[in-house]
Parts: structure tokens; C-alpha cells; sequence
């Protein structure tokens, strides 16, 4: 029984780093990897480098889904102005495209980062 409880949280975590990459395309799925890294967290007999990995997913789905709201500000002037209407619209779109790809380029050095180490069977840090 034990040994089927490990499996099924690798099973999560592994679907976890995977909804974590795709969260690289749509935003969405970091709530998907979220969710399934929660489900790991608070299970009773889970090893500790698991748990490590899990409080690792969170913690950048976290920090991502904030990046990327933030981001999206930035593009609100959009709705009301054309493009081209006002310098500072354009300021604006270029500051939401820059914060967009720091956000990108946070959560695929996390992911790199941690699924490294889960192949390793390490915790993260």
C-alpha cells in the first residue's frame, strides 16, 4: 500500500513539472501544476525530496502567476488607445512585452532548475 501511495505522488509531481512547462504557453496549466503540487504537499507519508519538489512547484507557480498579472498591466492602455495614439501607450506595450518575458524566462529557469534536480530524486532549493 505504501509503495503504490509513492508512486501515485511521483505521478503528481511528474504531472506537475509537466503542466509547468506548458504554463510557459498558457497560463492556465500553472494553476493545473499548482493544484497537483498541492495535492503532494499535504499527503502524510510523502518522502522529504518530494515534498522539497512540491513546495518548489508551488512556490514558482506562485511567483509566476503574479509576474505575469503584473504584465498584463502593462497592456491595459491597449483597450483604449490605438497603438500608434500616444508615446506612452507604446511605452506602456513595450514595458508589458519586457515584464512578459521576465516572468517566461523566471518560470523555465525554475522549471529547468527543479525538474533537474527530480530527475536527480534531490530536493530543490
Amino acid at each position: 500500500m505504501g509503495q503504490d501511495n509513492l508512486e501515485k505522488q511521483r505521478r503528481y509531481i511528474t504531472s506537475s513539472y509537466i503542466f509547468m512547462f506548458l504554463a510557459l504557453f498558457t497560463v492556465v496549466t500553472a494553476v493545473l501544476a499548482y493544484w497537483l503540487a498541492r495535492k503532494v504537499s499535504i499527503a502524510n507519508d510523502v518522502e522529504v525530496w518530494m515534498h522539497a519538489q512540491a513546495l518548489w512547484v508551488m512556490r514558482n507557480a506562485v511567483i509566476f502567476l503574479m509576474l505575469a498579472l503584473f504584465a498584463a498591466l502593462w497592456f491595459i492602455p491597449l483597450i483604449f488607445f490605438y497603438w500608434d495614439s500616444f508615446i506612452w501607450v507604446k511605452a506602456c506595450t513595450v514595458a508589458g512585452v519586457v515584464f512578459s518575458a521576465i516572468a517566461w524566462l523566471f518560470l523555465l529557469n525554475a522549471w529547468l532548475k527543479g525538474f533537474t534536480k527530480y530527475l536527480q530524486k534531490k530536493a530543490v532549493f
